[in-house]
């Protein structure tokens, strides 16, 4: 089998992550009181955003990809740069002068959910002229991600964003769609997106957002009783597969021809369509028809050697899914690795020091990985 190409495209950020100590864990209201003096310990700055977190993560799992990115000329956009060079891709990202590079503060505490604040910064100025398309042209596969923090892909009813996925599909490559949280008080949030999604997921072989960001998009009221039913602790651990099915039969139903949505520390649900649908891409890509069509399942999570930031979980999970999928695994084997990188990102602060090699990823289930005790 031929070594395949990718290409990793969208947002890049810097992320700033405040080390809580362990004794700090509690709800956010006894732990952010205002006007007290809260000891940490240290911080970690690193890149965030779908391009850093899935792009160098598949390229630390051995895939071949291009990273397309937008940054500001300033100090965090240097760091990126950095970075990104760091590992062997130098030259990946656009610089421009007119807007100042995406920065996320990420406060994980101890006991509780996430919170990030965020700027989208140089993301905004993003769009299909960005992209190289001669690469995008050579690679298998081009993955988006985030166009929901990105200005100019969700403005006019995300007609750039839509423009963009065509170009791509029009070349002959595979498309893969992430999204991204959205503030209820955004400008993004007062896009119809469940109406960008009708028309984007035609365009879309494999879709791979989280639950909760999907369930906001296409049933907010839906996602509030949710809310409601986990009140302070965290939705995807309330959940049911009666209550994620619905949402893979929903985006199969609306054209994506693959689903693989991320619901938290529980896991992961795939769905696939039937052979009409999933016969070119299986073709395209060398992949099994027999492992690929008509497929659903929910892959629960290895148990992680510890627990320190689910930051960058859900990237690097969707990392080794979709390097699996450039190598030509079955989608079973696909998921796997996908739960596993999960499980190894989150014993790290950041998205891509706990990464280890496929292989050793692929060692350590075969070994009998523990499951999480998760029933969904």
């Amino acid at each position: 089998m031929r070594e395949k190409k990718a290409v990793v495209a969208g947002h890049v950020c810097v992320d700033i992550t405040p080390v809580f100590s362990k004794q700090s864990a509690g709800t956010l209201g006894e732990i952010l009181v205002p006007g007290s003096l809260i000891h940490m310990n240290g911080v970690d700055v690193h890149t965030g955003g779908a391009v850093a977190n899935t792009g160098l993560a598949m390229k630390k799992l051995g895939a071949d990809v291009r990273l397309m990115g937008k940054v500001g000329n300033d100090e965090f956009g240097r760091i990126v740069q950095n970075i990104f060079s760091e590992y062997g891709a130098d030259g990946a990202l656009i610089e421009t002068e007119n807007a100042a590079t995406s920065y996320t503060v990420a406060l994980a505490v101890p006991g509780t959910d996430r919170i990030f604040l965020h700027d989208t910064g140089a993301n905004d100025t993003f769009c299909k002229e960005d992209l190289d398309m001669e690469a995008v042209c050579e690679a298998d596969l081009f993955h988006f991600g985030y166009p929901t923090l990105m200005k100019r892909m969700y403005e006019n009813g995300g007609e750039e964003f839509l423009s963009m996925l065509a170009a791509v599909k029009e070349a002959g490559t595979a498309v893969s769609l992430d999204l991204a949280a959205i503030d209820a008080d955004s400008a993004a949030a007062k896009q119809d997106w469940g109406e960008i999604l009708r028309r984007a997921l035609p365009l879309v072989d494999f879709f791979v957002p989280s639950v909760e960001e999907l369930c906001y998009m296409l049933d907010e009221k839906r996602y509030r009783s949710w809310r409601e039913r986990a009140g302070a602790g965290d939705v995807t651990e309330v959940l049911t597969i009666e209550d994620i099915r619905p949402l893979g039969e929903k985006v199969i139903g609306m054209g994506a021809r693959a689903a693989l949505i991320k619901c938290g520390a529980p896991g992961i649900y795939y769905k696939t369509g039937d052979r009409e649908r999933m016969e070119p891409l299986c073709k395209m890509l060398e992949l099994s028809e027999a492992e690929w069509v008509d497929k659903e399942g929910f892959e629960v999570s290895f148990k992680p050697e510890a627990v320190r930031s689910g930051t960058g979980a859900g990237d690097t999970s969707i990392a080794a899914f979709l390097a699996s999928v450039l190598r030509g695994k079955s989608l079973a084997e696909a998921v796997r690795m996908a739960a596993g990188a999960g499980a190894f990102c989150v014993a790290a602060f950041d998205a891509l020091s706990g990464i280890p090699s496929y292989e050793t990823i692929e060692e350590k289930i075969r070994q009998g990985w523990e499951k999480n005790p998760f029933t969904i």
